[in-house]
């Protein structure tokens, strides 16, 4: 079998009024009924929008309230067209495969009509071997208006599709309906026999001699061979035929060959022992070797009929209860080749809102930012997509185990699972395409019926109900080595409770709960599987500016713009950041103010869950990035691919080697003595690390300082001692506790812990009038290429040369022509201190709304600048140029 693309083909679309191009001539006065445009040039994969928008004929979609101005589009019918070229050695069978339509279409080839399709997620597939001709042949594919679906708000009961839902409004985007040809559009060209269902497993044995490498890996492939159905299919139904299954290793050695003798109609197996195979880990655990497995289906005189390739990682995949947990509890702790794993995981929405637009390169750079981050676990949220292929070859590369939904959430007004006979004939329809096309892909690891489905309110639904059991049915008969949830949250409550015994798997909160509520509520509470929340905060300053014309550059309420409010209406959080700062009018010093309190509030669940370790099997953070600009959101990226302050904290947080402090409060009165407990968290044990702790003003004064040295535990967080301080009774009101550790091999400095002595709920008003610092920068490594990667870094040296300490120094990227990041950044430096940073700079390749706009002569070299929050701005110079 082989593929022929007709994504590079040229594609043209036009509109219509609904039903016009079924009748296209007028039956009153018989003359042409004509589009609602002319032919336009057309993106596949892609979607209308986008198109449009390249002819003038809507406004960007993204800025302020333009995408209201193009609800329209979902409402018309869409007509792509192409021509289909002569096909040289056409085999067997021709089909033309849709991978992707969204949503519901009639496919013509000539004018003849081949036949209709609905859904997004599974393949449109016509045979054109009786319709092949010498000659180019017109292949036209006529898109019905989308259907009218539930957004956000509505009833789960009554969805009826298996279309994205997010994209009917949801806190994190607009209403802005996507309708195309969203995947790829192939010519399969098959021979008279050909390879399906194909389904690789791996295991070990002997699992527990892993350590010593007395293990053997296993690799086993199950496969039907099937008539391709062309031509005299009746002829080969019972043929002959040899199947060679080659192994090879990691490094392309070929390790074993088997050659099994069946016949057409049969289902083979074959499996590869491996004694002391390579084994496949999650980030942060381990390596992660693929090993490649080659299918070759001959007929008995040697003629290739078909090959697939396909490459996995060996491991041992079991679910064992959390330490203590109820009786009733289901399985959320993950084991890897006998290893617990503790979940450092994050929640990811499409990767934008007109998802046919989407590149390789963006996945290739989503799974890059997870792996940087030490995440090992996404969770592909039920609401959003069953995602391209390449996400989840990436997250095998690197690493990223998967927890994949099905295509159902929850809608507010209700939250029960369809049960309407039509959605779920296609949401079977569905789910068995997702199951037989993603489980191969050894990062897959959980399977899940939906997002927050409910039988009541804060009761998550359970495999009670016929259409989670149905998931639960085709989830054991197709990938029975996976875990099926009934739903996220699981239960048995939905929302994260003080009440003890009753959090397993929680969602929530999505915002900081202030002072000292924040603190006694996360810091107490006793969940099993933090599998989703967030806390808001503002984009980045460069990025408002990119979609916020300059009337709404200021700092404002959701409740007092409507523009502001249409980018992320829920995630408001001037009043929030005002009770803790003061007044922001600025909207520089309100960006930075809201990313602050995002990556304080967001850092302290983190490290509180971490504290609970496989009492608590982890944290999955909503989320990562966001599929539209929002001024404020809940994630760590923004649409543009800038990173938030919370991003950085995160990454420290969920670092291999990491040391946390216990608080409760923010506020310390002047004069009061504070005991903080102090954990030491690591995967491996027995890593000996010397820890330092000291709490300073932010003037450099210190008023307390602690040495400790402890010993990492793999499976458990390790308190290490309690460290006393006491505030100040004159001075600076911030105070920061700063903890730096180092081990054999490795240093760290947290990212310091900020209390302060104000007598009111204000708590971080100094720190906006603080002085600004004075800082020097320095290129010690200019720009090189990584090897083997898209990548340039840079190392350079940040000193604070002056009087005042500078506060969440971080770099930005200013020739916009690159996406940026750094080992680490939001750092706080005294007077005299210095950091070497090294910044990872990669240029922006995307599509649709977000591809770059050409460069006219030489590309430039990225160009950095360094801030603080407390002011100063110093532009990096290249060492020997004068820029």
């Amino acid at each position: 079998m082989r593929e022929i693309t007709l994504c590079d083909a040229a594609w043209q679309v036009k509109g219509f009024w609904p039903w016009v191009p079924i009748k296209s001539v007028s039956m009153e006065l018989g003359q042409e009924l004509l589009g609602i445009c002319e032919w336009l040039p057309a993106t596949v994969p892609g979607g209308v929008h986008y198109d449009l928008h390249q002819a003038g004929l809507i406004l960007h979609p993204y800025k302020d309230l333009n995408s209201l101005q193009c609800e329209w589009v979902e409402n018309r019918w869409w007509m792509y067209r192409t021509m289909i070229q002569p096909i040289e050695e056409p085999g067997h069978k021709v089909e033309l495969v849709f991978k992707g339509i969204d949503y519901e279409a009639i496919v013509y080839v000539d004018g003849e009509r081949l036949g209709e399709h609905k859904g997004m997620f599974t393949e449109a597939v016509f045979d054109l071997t009786p319709r092949l001709k010498p000659e180019p042949m017109e292949l036209t594919v006529l898109l019905m208006h989308a259907p009218d679906e539930m957004g956000q708000i509505g009833k789960t009961s009554e969805t009826f599709t298996q279309k994205s839902r997010f994209n009917y409004k949801w806190d994190f985007s607009t209403r802005l309906v996507n309708i195309g040809i969203w995947d790829e559009v192939v010519l399969r060209v098959q021979q008279r026999c050909k390879l399906d269902d194909v389904r690789l497993a791996t295991d070990v044995e002997d699992a527990q001699r892993i350590a010593d490498g007395g293990h053997v890996g296993l690799i086993c492939v199950e496969a039907s061979i099937v008539a391709t159905g062309g031509g005299q299919a009746s002829a080969h139904t019972a043929e002959e035929v040899v199947l060679r299954a080659r192994c090879s290793s990691p490094d392309e050695q070929l390790l074993h060959v088997e050659t099994i003798r069946a016949r057409c109609g049969e289902r083979v197996s074959v499996q590869f022992k491996l004694p002391a195979a390579l084994l496949w880990y999650p980030n942060g655990y381990g390596e992660q070797p693929l090993y490649t497995v080659r299918l070759e289906l001959c007929s008995e005189d040697g003629e290739l009929l078909d090959a697939q390739q396909h490459r996995s990682g060996v491991r041992k995949l079991a679910y064992l209860p959390n330490d203590g947990s109820p009786a009733d509890a289901l399985p959320y702790t993950v084991q890897i080749n006998n290893r617990r794993i503790y979940i450092r995981g994050v929640n990811l929405a499409p990767l934008d809102h007109l998802y046919g637009n989407v590149l390789d390169s963006q996945y290739d750079r989503i799974v890059y930012m997870m792996k940087q981050a030490h995440m090992n676990l996404v969770r592909v949220w039920g609401g959003g997509l069953i995602e391209r292929t390449r996400l989840y070859e990436q997250c095998d590369r690197h690493g990223i185990l998967i927890w994949q939904e099905f295509i159902q959430s929850s809608s507010g007004v209700d939250n029960l699972p369809s049960q309407k006979p039509e959605f779920l004939a296609l949401l079977r329809e569905a789910a068995v395409t997702a199951l037989r096309s993603r489980r191969n892909y050894v990062s897959l690891t959980v399977w899940s019926g939906g997002n927050e489905l409910m039988s009541a309110p804060n009761k998550p639904s359970t495999f009670d109900d016929p259409n989670l059991a149905m998931l639960r049915e085709l989830v054991q008969r197709h990938d029975p080595q996976r875990l099926c949830l009934p739903t996220s949250a699981s239960g048995p409550v939905q929302y994260i409770t003080e009440e003890k015994g009753r959090g397993h798997d929680v969602h929530g909160h999505w915002k900081y709960l202030d002072n000292p509520q924040h603190y006694t509520f996360y810091g107490d509470n006793d969940n099993l599987f933090h599998s989703e929340f967030g806390v808001d905060g503002v984009s980045s300053v460069k990025s408002l500016r990119k979609f916020l014309s300059e009337p709404y550059l200021t700092p404002v309420s959701m409740q007092e713009s409507i523009v502001w409010r249409h980018h992320g209406e829920w995630w408001d959080t001037l009043a929030r950041d005002q009770r803790l700062f003061g007044e922001l009018n600025e909207l520089e010093s309100f960006a930075a103010a809201s990313q602050w309190v995002q990556a304080e509030g967001l850092r302290y669940i983190l490290e509180a869950n971490r504290r609970r370790k496989f009492q608590s099997s982890g944290s999955v953070i909503w989320q990562l990035s966001e599929p539209w600009p929002n001024v404020s959101c809940t994630n760590l990226l923004d649409y543009y691919g800038e990173t938030k302050m919370s991003y950085y904290w995160t990454k420290q947080a969920f670092a291999p080697i990491h040391v946390s402090l216990d608080y409760r409060t923010l506020q310390v009165k002047r004069g009061e003595t504070v005991h903080h407990d102090v954990y030491l968290h690591s995967h491996d044990p027995d890593i000996a690390v010397e820890i330092r702790v000291e709490a300073v003003d932010v003037s450099g004064r210190v008023c307390a300082a602690a040495r400790y040295e402890a010993l990492t535990a793999e499976d458990r967080s390790a308190l290490v001692g309690a460290m006393s301080w006491t505030m100040p009774e004159d001075g600076e009101e911030l105070v920061l506790v700063r903890i730096a550790y180092r081990w054999e091999g490795g240093s760290a400095e947290c990212y310091p812990y900020i209390f302060s002595a104000a007598s009111d709920e204000r708590l971080y008003r100094s720190a906006l009038t603080l002085t600004p610092p004075t800082l020097a920068v320095s290129c010690l490594e200019d720009w090189r290429a990584i090897p083997d990667t898209e990548l340039l870094e840079s190392r350079l040296l940040v000193s604070n040369v002056g009087a005042a300490a500078a506060l969440h120094v971080h770099a930005e990227e200013s020739t916009d022509q690159y996406l940026m990041e750094a080992g680490e950044l939001y750092f706080t430096l005294l007077p005299g201190e210095k950091r070497t940073i090294t910044v990872r700079c990669a240029r922006k390749l995307a599509g649709g709304f977000l591809r770059p706009e050409p460069v006219e002569g030489e590309f430039p070299w990225p160009q950095l600048v360094i801030r603080s929050f407390n002011g100063g701005e110093i532009p990096v110079r290249r060492p020997g140029r004068e820029e």
